[in-house]
Formats: C-alpha cells, sequence, structure tokens
C-alpha cells in the first residue's frame, strides 16, 4: 500500500504494509529525511525527520515525547525546497511551555514530522527518555546504593525505607500513576495521521490471535523457600477460575523440588528463570551478568525456561538480549514506586533492540502493579487499583499481566484481590489466558507475517496467516482498543 525511502517502526511494529523502495519520488526531500508515499503515486508524502535536531523532553500537543527535534528554523530550508504553501498544524513545545518546532503541512497535503515516531516510540520501551533527566539518574545512584546495602538492613527497615523512598519517587509528574496513556496516545495520533495522509482506511496485522481482543497473563515471582510451600494458595484461585499461569523461581536462593515444577507443568503451567540469587546484583554491571551467566543458562536448560524475570525488576535495556531468553518481563508499564522507578508506558508486547533495529528478545511489559508495591509499600486496602487498572487495558486491547508472590499470599488483601480479578471476566469470550511463552511465540510469528491485498480485500500471509487478522483504521475513527 505504501512505499518509503526508508524502515519506518511504526509500520513495521503494527505490521502496516509497505516496502522500502529506491524509486523515491523526485519531490522528496533528501537527508537527514526519509519519506512515506502511496504506492504507484508521486505524492503527497509523510516525511519524517531522522537522527536529526537537539534531545530533549518535549510536549506535542498533550503528548508527551522523548527525542531530537529539528526546530523550525531547521526544517526553513528542506520546506523551501519541497512544496509550498506550507502552515504549520501543530506545535511542539519544551518543558516550560516555549514553541520550538512545529508539524507542518502543506497546500498539496505533504505532512513533515520534525521528529523521528521510531525514536519516540523506542524512548518509551527502553525507558530512554530518562535520558533527560537528571532526577532519574539521581533516583538510579540511590537505588544502587541501597541494593548495595540491602543484604545488611533488617527486612523491617527495608520496608520504612521503600515507605519513606516513595515521598521522593510521588514527586515524577512522569510516567503517571496508575495509568499512563501517552505512548498508546501516540500510536493514535500516528494512525490518524497516516489515514488522514492516505485518504481512506490503513490495514494491520491484529494485535492478538484467534480473533481476540485483549489478553490476560498471569505471572509470579518466587521469592523464597516459604514461597515455594504457599504455591498452591494463588495456584487454587487459579484453578478455580480455569486459567494457566507462569511460575518463575530463583536457582540458588532456595530448593525447588522438581516434583512441585512437574506439577505445575502437568496443570499447564510455564517455568521461568527469577535470576540466580534474588541478591540485586544479576545486572549489577556488565561482569557481574556476564559471570552469573552459565549458571542463568544452565538452570534455563534444565527448566525448559523460555522466559526471564530480573529480582526487583532491575533492568538494563542494552544488556537483556544477553540473557538468551526467548522474552524478559522486568520492564513495567508505569512503576513510579518500584526500586527501580520508570516504565515502558506500553500495554503491548515489544521487541528489544536498537532504534529501527528490533532485536528477537520480546519483552513483555508488567501492566499491573505489583502485589507488594500495591499492599506492602503503598499500603492500599484492597484491589480497586488492580480492577480499574486491569479494565482500561483491556478497553484498550491490551495484555493484562500481573504479578503476584506466593510469599505475600498470607496478606488476604492479594488472597481477595487476586480471586477478584480473576472473577471479573468469567465468561468474556474477548480475552486470550495466555501464559507468557505463548504470547512471546505469537508476537514473533506476528512480526514475521505481511499484509498483501487480494481480490477480496487484505489477506495475512506468513507465520500468523492460519490465526491472525486484519484490521483497519479511518480516518476519524480511533485504530486501537477493543473494536466497537
Amino acid at each position: 500500500m505504501f512505499e518509503s525511502s526508508g524502515d519506518f517502526a511504526f509500520f513495521d511494529y503494527f505490521r502496516v504494509p509497505y516496502a522500502v523502495s529506491a524509486a523515491v519520488p523526485p519531490t522528496a526531500p533528501g537527508a537527514p529525511y526519509h519519506a512515506i508515499w502511496l504506492a504507484g503515486s508521486s505524492g503527497p508524502l509523510l516525511v519524517w525527520a531522522s537522527g536529526a535536531g537537539d534531545f530533549g523532553a518535549f510536549r506535542l500537543g498533550d503528548l508527551p515525547i522523548f527525542a531530537h527535534v529539528v526546530d523550525d528554523r531547521g526544517t526553513d530550508q528542506a520546506r523551501s525546497d519541497w512544496g509550498s504553501g506550507w502552515r504549520p498544524v501543530e506545535s511542539v513545545v519544551d518543558g516550560a511551555g516555549r514553541p520550538v518546532a512545529s508539524v507542518w503541512r502543506d497546500e498539496n497535503g505533504n505532512v513533515l514530522l520534525p521528529f523521528d515516531p521510531g525514536e519516540v516510540m523506542w524512548r518509551f520501551w527502553s525507558e530512554h527518555y530518562q535520558d533527560s533527566s537528571r532526577a532519574a539518574r539521581l533516583r538510579s545512584l540511590l537505588v544502587r546504593a541501597y541494593y548495595a546495602l540491602r543484604p545488611a538492613i533488617p527486612r523491617p527497615l527495608q520496608i520504612a525505607m521503600r515507605r519513606a523512598f516513595t515521598k521522593v519517587q510521588e514527586q515524577a509528574q512522569f510516567p503517571a500513576y496508575p495509568v499512563e496513556p501517552a505512548l498508546h496516545d501516540f500510536y493514535e495520533w500516528l494512525f490518524q495521521l497516516v489515514a488522514e495522509f492516505a485518504g481512506g482506511p490503513v490495514p494491520w496485522l491484529d494485535l492478538w490471535p484467534g480473533g481476540h481482543e485483549w489478553a490476560l497473563v498471569l505471572t509470579h515471582d518466587v521469592e523464597t523457600g516459604a514461597g515455594v510451600a504457599a504455591i498452591d494458595t494463588l495456584r487454587e484461585i487459579e484453578r478455580s477460575a480455569g486459567h494457566p499461569s507462569s511460575w518463575n523461581f530463583v536457582p540458588r536462593r532456595y530448593d525447588t523440588p522438581d516434583a512441585v515444577l512437574d506439577g505445575l507443568r502437568a496443570e499447564g503451567c510455564e517455568i521461568g528463570v527469577h535470576g540466580l540469587l534474588h541478591d540485586g546484583r544479576d545486572l549489577a554491571s556488565l561482569r557481574s551478568l556476564r559471570r552469573r551467566l552459565p549458571a542463568i543458562r544452565e538452570h534455563a536448560r534444565r527448566w525448559d525456561a523460555a522466559g526471564f524475570r530480573s529480582p526487583a525488576t532491575q533492568r538494563t535495556w542494552e544488556w537483556m538480549p544477553l540473557l538468551g531468553f526467548d522474552y524478559d518481563t522486568s520492564y513495567h508499564d508505569t512503576a513510579p514506586y518500584e526500586p527501580r522507578p520508570g516504565g515502558s508506558c506500553s500495554y503491548l508486547p515489544y521487541f528489544v533492540g536498537s532504534p529501527g533495529r528490533p532485536g528477537d528478545m520480546v519483552e513483555l511489559p508488567i501492566t499491573l502493579p505489583m502485589d507488594h508495591t500495591l499492599f506492602q509499600i503503598l499500603q492500599q486496602p484492597d484491589a480497586a487499583v488492580w480492577l480499574s487498572k486491569a479494565a482500561h487495558v483491556r478497553e484498550r486491547g491490551g495484555m493484562v499481566l500481573i504479578l503476584t508472590h506466593p510469599d505475600y499470599a498470607h496478606d488476604p488483601r492479594v488472597t481477595d484481590g487476586y480471586r477478584r480479578l480473576l472473577e471479573a471476566y468469567p465468561d468474556d469470550p474477548t480475552v486470550w489466558r495466555a501464559l507468557p511463552r505463548d504470547v512471546a511465540a505469537w508476537w514473533q510469528r506476528r512480526a514475521a507475517s505481511t499484509i498483501e491485498a487480494t481480490d477480496g480485500g487484505w489477506a495475512v500471509r506468513g507465520p500468523a496467516a492460519t490465526d491472525g487478522g486484519v484490521r483497519t483504521c479511518r480516518p476519524g475513527a480511533p485504530a486501537l482498543g477493543r473494536p466497537a
């Protein structure tokens, strides 16, 4: 449907059909810009700046964006050489609200973006929006100091310190808690821009297989031997609701009997690896990771584990692929109150890689607040946050992925809240009750598939052809979320 002078990460992610072409229309500007146009036409064009401008935290209307942005003076020459009758249609402002750049449209329908949408998406996913924040760097130093000292700190004092630290963490305005819609609102903004530019419906590959409209994924981290003994407390709630789940164990902190693992597998559950010692040092440095990696990989092989979650969700974007798992689930969508604050702002899986170069590892973000944070740190009285957040993610067609711990299942707020969550959608035919490994495998198949035009419309080609569907975005109508 479209042709492009370069890779367009937004189309790659949503599997909108396009081809990178050497036959660039003569009206397209040159470097540092790339352009997309309707196949077989010479315009209009959608043009974006790639790798140029100054990096910072900006706002596009009400949307926060983090990217390199070319100011209006920087786009003067491109607009002078390409098109005519240009007018600014949206402003990009800095942290003080001062206009620094514009989205431009000309009299022929051409559109110019002063930033790369792919960089915006990648900085959300990777949390590299924090590159612009001194406060984030300071919090990172405090977290490292905390984990260096934690082995000598009594558990009650650890909890007290975490509660006190929330007073610092809650000062962060981004990402918002418990819902941060910025990335998904940005997706909608791009879909509308592309649909208006195309002048008609834009096809894309559905997010979930088999016609499902959202996904519910249950995961658990088993932190101690007491947690191993308490597995059935949470598992019985799942059995009653008919849900499978994933259980992540720590290889060298306690004994994990084979009978426990075999029993979970027999019920259709999945086993994952939760670090090596649960001491916060697996990802403390690259040297530490490489020293521990052989033992982590050996237990992954022994347990047939496809997935990994870092203790305390410690994470470094550039190092995660070194772990060698099919998927990771150490990122949150929004988590200002975690030991490592931040969040990817994503309700959907994505790939861990560099801008414009997605890797093979799938990231499955945690999209509900974890039980320990919700009840022990923030001292919430019930699961109202879980239920309202799950409803929000469901309506936006996302993945409700929850992390609970059998170690804390003695707290009735955990068990009662977990039961209420699983009983909220007992007869919902739109939900995909999936294991993490199944979601990761689907996301890989989806990324390897394309949409092609046929006499009867659009068809999915590739590994997702048997269970993938095609959706369309039309001008003026939301693209994402559950179909109306």
